[in-house]
């Protein structure tokens, strides 16, 4: 009886860890270690005796370090990570967040709602050029707030949607979400941008419905700007700073996604494209320097240190956990379920959306997908339409309380006059809609395979 309780023991000490802030790789890696002891037959071969039979040889790890070769250091898939990390970064470096910003402004301002929808338009086009929440948010935090509060919009709606429209980037592709949910449920990465487009393009829109909405029904909640005022900060024709500050990076964009769509390039390749053209765009807006390049470059081994350590500590954990028959114990509660299919994604959503409460979306994707996807696989599933379910799930992550990381980054650049309390309450209309899209996702699932058939 011990024996099959381990699974749900190593669940809840690595809980635990994670509760008290222990670091993520070290909490994956330290459970799954600790228990390859207490499950094993090493201690007995020490002479030790336990209060249970070992589950399995300690001899039969001896396929960890293969398995953490093969997955990682051979995995050609995980190589796109650093080059989009890199391409997002230097394009975040080289302004684009700020010339996106004051040309939008001067485009939407002078309609009800018009900043809030500059907003979301430019955390649409910074998701597809950069993908770096933390940077949009900050970004869009010090540059679009202080003008949203001073022309009087309401402090919730102001921070929701910068918050909100700063996690594009988690669902429309390039995702970084999207390439470690396809490396790990073994799905074409390529085929979930593909997929991802869509659905994407459809939640920003849906930010963009729901202002107008408020907009209407609230005029003093976002009002219009004063005549003169859209042009602040603005110099020479309007058309002139649209074609400047959009066409370059829609291009690289248009340039990358396009390669993987027409299937001229992997993702992997497309990334690397992606890296250089960012280089040449810095370059092109005079913003390529070598202090640029050297914090660029140091961004993104530290982005990409963290996913790999993660995925490092998870390989060791899900192991241990598979060697303890864990992998079936979730396997047969999950098969189990009254309502078949349904009542299992269903099960999954609600768990993936609760954890995010708690973990971030990269620490969700190492622990929890590899269980669930062979039993979407068992289910009969479309593996592009549930991996792109669970990553407009994820997205949901960066927004819930206490621990959504878009509002700790919101926070820091947000003047102490807007209470925290503001920004909660500002994103709920926002984790509505994304939830909303959820249903409409499951209720319509050409949304997802429409354009991957198509492509294929």
């Amino acid at each position: 009886m011990l024996v099959e309780l381990m699974p749900l023991a190593m669940f809840a000490v690595l809980l635990l860890l994670l509760l008290t802030g222990y670091p993520v790789a070290f909490a994956l890696a330290g459970t799954g270690l600790l228990f390859t002891v207490l499950g094993s037959d090493w201690l007995p071969s020490l002479g030790l005796t336990l209060p249970w039979e070992p589950v399995f040889r300690v001899a039969r790890l001896n396929v960890l370090p293969q398995r953490l070769y093969g997955s990682i250091m051979e995995n050609y898939t995980l190589v796109a990570v650093p080059f989009f990390i890199f391409m997002g970064t230097m394009l975040e470096r080289s302004g684009l967040a700020e010339d996106l910003l004051q040309t939008m402004g001067r485009l939407f301002g002078r309609m009800r709602g018009g900043l809030a929808v500059s907003v979301v338009l430019v955390g649409m086009l910074l998701a597809a050029a950069t993908g770096v929440v933390g940077a949009s948010v900050v970004t869009m935090g010090v540059l679009a707030l202080p003008v949203m509060l001073k022309y009087g919009y309401d402090q919730r709606l102001a921070t929701g949607t910068i918050a909100a429209s700063g996690t594009l980037g988690q669902i429309i592709p390039p995702s970084i979400v999207l390439i470690i949910l396809g490396d790990q449920m073994g799905v074409n990465v390529g085929d979930l941008f593909v997929g991802a487009l869509l659905p994407g393009m459809m939640l920003g829109a849906a930010y963009v419905a729901w202002l107008v909405i408020v907009a209407w029904r609230r005029p003093l909640a976002a009002p219009a700007l004063p005549a003169g005022a859209d042009d602040e900060g603005g110099t020479g024709p309007l058309w002139r700073a649209v074609m400047r500050c959009l066409v370059p990076p829609l291009a690289l964009v248009g340039a990358v996604l396009g390669t993987i769509f027409l299937g001229i390039a992997t993702p992997t390749e497309a990334g690397a494209m992606g890296a250089l053209g960012a280089t040449l765009l810095a370059l092109f807006y005079g913003k390529l320097s070598r202090g640029n390049l050297l914090s660029v470059s140091d961004s993104t081994v530290r982005l990409t240190a963290m996913v790999f350590t993660i995925l490092v500590g998870a390989t060791v954990f899900a192991t241990v956990f598979s060697a303890m028959g864990g992998k079936w114990l979730v396997e047969d509660f999950l098969l189990a379920l009254p309502g078949g299919e349904m009542s299992f994604i269903l099960f999954v959503m609600l768990t993936i959306f609760l954890l995010g409460f708690f973990l971030d979306f990269i620490e969700i994707t190492f622990i929890v997908v590899p269980l669930i996807a062979p039993i979407a696989d068992s289910f009969g599933l479309d593996p592009v339409w549930f991996a792109v379910l669970i990553a407009m799930n994820l997205q949901a992550s960066f927004l819930t309380p206490p621990f959504g990381f878009s509002l700790f980054y919101l926070r820091g650049v947000t003047p102490e006059a807007v209470p925290t309390g503001a920004i909660y309450r500002g994103i709920l209309p926002y984790i509505a809609i994304q939830l909303l899209m959820l249903g409409v996702i499951v209720a319509f699932p050409d949304l997802v395979t429409w354009l991957p058939d198509l492509a294929g």
